[in-house]
């Protein structure tokens, strides 16, 4: 199973950490984000497809061709348009189902095998500021029934945390120009299209830690070292 993990962004709010260093390998507890999400995934993802873009030749360098036991493939987001058009750059490698991430989330091991379980999934996670977030609805039999990307009224407080099983028929629901934000394609438009046709299991897990800020980080480190070692994020 491949894994495609988006690492292409500059992370502006991790200034000046991310001046001379991709947010990727910003170190959280004495370890790179990149080591934290890989080192999480389940024995069935055997490759990665890495999708980098600024200071893109050290994640290169540091993952190589192999990183943790997995066949790496690069592409390169020259524009920095969206999770969407990253996602589609990937689209001549992939093959049948795969694991979609972001590289600045840390996510635990059981959730990750529990989404995997799944043709088709997303992790959840409920949240106090939605408005900041992609927010889920779901259906009666928990399967996604609305997507919307950062809601000034959200509908719900169910947050995608961008971790997702998704298959190679995403790529029939091509981004659309009308549906941009900022000038950006996000995937959750794609997602909700693709959705009703696909249904997608809706999976709250429950070990997630997003890195977005300094702050973040340090929020992180208090967390991973206070789990015990048998801890579902260790």
């Amino acid at each position: 199973m491949q894994c495609v993990i988006l690492a292409a962004g500059k992370g502006t709010r991790l200034r000046p950490l991310t001046e001379t260093t991709p947010k990727p390998l910003v170190k959280v507890a004495g370890k790179t984000l990149l080591d934290h999400i890989v080192g999480a995934l389940p024995s069935a993802v055997d490759e990665l497809i890495i999708v980098t873009g600024y200071l893109g030749e050290q994640i290169r360098d540091y993952c190589g061709e192999e990183f943790y036991g997995r066949k790496v493939t690069y592409v390169t987001q020259e524009e920095q348009n969206g999770t969407a058009k990253a996602l589609w750059l990937c689209k001549d490698l992939i093959k049948g189902r795969f694991l979609f991430m972001f590289a600045d989330d840390i996510h635990g091991k059981n959730d990750l095998a529990r989404a995997v379980s799944y043709s088709r999934s997303m992790l959840v996670c409920q949240v106090d500021n939605p408005e900041k977030f992609g927010i889920v609805v779901r259906r009666p039999d928990g399967t996604i029934s609305q997507m919307i990307e950062k809601p000034k009224h959200a509908p719900s407080n169910c947050a995608s945390t961008g971790a997702m099983v998704l298959d190679q028929n995403i790529f029939d629901y091509e981004p659309q120009e009308n549906k941009t934000i900022k000038g950006e394609f996000y995937l959750t438009e794609v997602i909700e299209r693709y959705s009703k046709d696909f249904p997608i299991a809706v999976v709250e897990q429950s070990a997630w830690i997003p890195i977005a800020s300094v702050e973040d980080i340090e929020k992180a480190e208090k967390i991973l070292k206070a789990v015990d070692k048998r801890s579902i994020l260790v």
